[in-house]
């Protein structure tokens, strides 16, 4: 019994995660980032690195400045690592977090591109094209596809025109 608990324990988890994340969605930033926040003390630094990975990747989206948006997004590539490096290749959550390792490295890419940092935004946009190419051809490949077509206009043409800081580039 206790060992049917310990599996169905990641899938409550990740759940519950996707339930803030669509409260998130529907416009309530500050109560997401309260519920997402409470999930991270629950979980700890030292929880399952997946969940790590998937919370990091949300709360991100919820900061409003730009230094602490990095920081959670930091945290989650951080997180993803360990999952892919301490893991078999076959191992659900490794291939779970492999699809996420081109919109992570996006994600970076934006931050430090409105953080006025162009070329460790290239980087990982860079990072974030090579990742790309193991997507599916369905609407989630698409639209990190296109949002990295997007920052890379923006890079390309030495930052956001006029001097603004480019948008948020979430799939």
């Amino acid at each position: 019994m206790a060992e049917r608990q310990e599996q169905a324990s990641p899938d409550a988890v990740l759940t519950r995660i996707g339930q803030v994340v669509m409260l998130h969605h529907a416009g309530d930033r500050e109560e997401a980032r309260h519920r997402l926040l409470g999930l991270w003390a629950e979980i700890g630094v030292y929880g399952d690195p997946l969940h790590r990975c998937t919370l990091a990747h949300y709360l991100a989206d919820t900061q409003d400045d730009p230094e602490d948006e990095l920081a959670w997004d930091l945290r989650a590539l951080t997180a993803a690592e360990e999952v892919v490096g301490d893991m078999p290749a076959a191992y659900e959550g490794a291939l779970a977090v492999r699809a996420l390792y081109p919109s992570l490295h996006l994600n970076l890419a934006a931050d430090y591109a409105r953080l006025g940092r162009p070329d460790a935004a290239r980087s990982h946009l860079h990072r974030a094209r090579g990742a790309a190419r193991t997507l599916a051809d369905d609407s989630y490949g698409e639209g990190v596809r296109a949002a990295i077509r997007r920052l890379e206009l923006r890079l390309g043409e030495g930052g956001a025109p006029g001097g603004r800081r480019p948008p948020r580039q979430r799939p």
